[in-house]
């Protein structure tokens, strides 16, 4: 490797040191150890230092085409103790205020899409259900008005036609009144045979279908 590229391969496994122990803390502050199951711990650490060998190993590929030198381990040992000794305070300082930020827009958006869209849709449906539910029971009221008032009617209708047929009936005479009587029950008797023969017919059906 020429010197240029040996300079160039150690100001970046510095600044990869540097990255390291940033996203090293990045990681603990969102993993939450105390309260995470040691097996979901176990494979996120896997995770963690395989993404990050292959992040390191991708960047000495583009700088020097992947050649490993010892002094890059001390390069990323260097970057990553400047890190803990002169960025971390600040780097965590303002990873909070940007946690923080992130929360903050998040409740935001979040209370004003329930104030903008979620409580005037609610309000809207429950509006609808309320007149809906008033107009049914006005349908409803309505219906038995129209009822009670049809009721009336045919009583007031059907009494003087009643009184009427009772004496019309009563001054037919009694010959009429037999002869009447007679098609009446045979009529009756007709109507009743033709129902029995239906539900005969019905029972024998009911019976196939079993």
């Amino acid at each position: 490797m020429t010197l240029s590229t040996q300079f160039l391969t150690m100001l970046s496994m510095i600044g990869m040191g540097s990255l390291f122990g940033a996203m090293f803390d990045t990681y603990q502050r969102f993993l939450n150890r105390p309260k995470q199951k040691a097996w979901i711990v176990f494979i996120n650490d896997i995770l963690f230092w395989v993404i990050q060998a292959l992040i390191i190993f991708y960047t000495l590929f583009i700088v020097n085409s992947g050649e490993l030198r010892f002094y890059i381990f001390i390069a990323l040992l260097c970057g990553f103790a400047a890190y803990q000794a002169l960025l971390k305070g600040i780097y965590l300082r303002l990873l909070e205020i940007g946690i923080q930020s992130v929360i903050a827009i998040y409740n935001f958006i979040r209370k004003m899409i329930q104030l903008l869209i979620y409580k005037p849709i609610v309000g809207l449906i429950q509006l609808l259900i309320v007149i809906i539910l008033a107009l049914g029971r006005g349908l409803l009221t309505l219906v038995k008005f129209v009822y009670k008032v049809l009721l009336f009617i045919l009583k007031v209708i059907l009494f003087p036609l009643q009184k009427t047929v009772l004496l019309f009936w009563k001054l037919l005479p009694k010959s009429l009144k037999k002869t009447v009587e007679k098609l009446y029950n045979k009529t009756a008797g007709n109507l009743k045979e033709i129902m029995n023969y239906i539900n005969k017919w019905r029972d024998k059906w009911k019976r196939k279908k079993e």
